[in-house]
């Protein structure tokens, strides 16, 4: 049974259903596919790849029919497989802002942090299929604790949500820190994915976005928060260091629409660094949006490389809703 802990809203467990439905229902080739256009590639000893031959064997359902060795087919009688050696990233860093500040709410409901950890379960119910040795850290102005981790995507929900929901004081985040602690990551070439909310970053940020990106694949997640002077529809807009109401006579359309606007540019500048970097960034304002993103992406990505064959609308379509 999947984890189910009190304190996931109800908005993150239905896209966790989707996740969940999403890393069964992909083929594992598919997933491999999924996974590799989007990370840093290098040699290893594992099966499924374009390199060197390792092995013969029957060919299976869940097998590519590319992969099929015609040679060694005719001289068997039935369809045979080369197992090549696979280009793989052998780990993947998840990294999370568990700062004080990724309480606050977006136009869903959900905290930014809810949303961050079901980004990275998005990643990690991948990886795990493909047998990746996943990394999990969280940072704020007192620690940086990292949490090695081996197991399914139950395993790894109950993880991350132990980690971010034990009720402990939350402190403020220290985004520089992280920033930091990924460019001591030195196994070059393997995935990076940092979690957090659109106040963190600024331009202070870019360079060590740009060090972190010369050495790693990385993917940014960027939670959009509600916009402060916009009417929501679950209660009052309160300010999250010290509770107090934001004024009815500030929330007003010409107000919400500057900050908009603001935000939009904002995130063009970062998105057009971040390419120039070879870098990649999603900015979300739910669970439901960074899943129809990243499904989005990782489409788009695999066609751009001739893979055709995922077809985004068939995950997000109905039976997973």
């Amino acid at each position: 049974m999947r984890h189910d802990p009190r304190h996931v809203s109800q908005a993150s467990r239905k896209v966790r259903g989707k996740i969940e439905t999403l890393s069964s229902t992909l083929t594992l080739p598919t997933v491999r596919r999924a996974l590799g256009v989007l990370e840093g590639e290098h040699s290893s000893t594992r099966l499924g790849g374009n390199n060197d031959p390792m092995s013969t064997r029957d060919y299976t359902f869940e097998d590519e029919a590319r992969l099929i060795d015609w040679k060694a087919s005719a001289k068997q009688g039935h369809p045979m497989v080369i197992d090549r050696e696979r280009l793989v990233t052998s780990r993947v860093h998840l990294l999370i802002d568990n700062g004080l500040e990724m309480e606050g709410r977006t136009s869903s409901g959900e905290t930014a942090r809810e949303v961050a950890c079901n980004a990275m379960c998005m990643f990690a119910a991948l990886s795990a299929r493909r047998h990746d040795r996943i990394s999990l850290v969280f940072a704020d102005s007192l620690n940086i604790i990292r949490k090695p981790f081996k197991g399914g995507l139950a395993q790894f929900e109950q993880a991350i949500d132990n980690a971010v929901g034990g009720g402990q004081t939350l402190s403020p985040r220290n985004f520089e820190a992280l920033l930091a602690y990924a460019r001591t990551l030195n196994d070059k070439g393997s995935l990076v994915v940092i979690a957090t909310d659109e106040h963190a970053l600024s331009g202070d940020h870019l360079h060590s976005l740009r060090l972190i990106a010369a050495m790693h694949p990385l993917m940014l997640i960027d939670v959009a928060t509600l916009n402060p002077f916009r009417k929501v529809p679950f209660g009052q807009i309160t300010d999250g260091l010290d509770g107090r109401r934001i004024p009815a006579f500030l929330i007003d359309q010409q107000s919400a629409n500057s900050v908009d606007t603001h935000r939009r540019y904002l995130t063009a500048q970062l998105q057009e660094h971040l390419k120039a970097s070879g870098a990649t960034l999603i900015r979300t304002t739910s669970s439901e949006d960074m899943f129809s993103q990243f499904i989005h992406l990782v489409s788009v990505t695999l066609k751009q490389t001739s893979y055709a064959s995922f077809d985004a609308s068939s995950i997000i379509a109905g039976e997973m809703a």
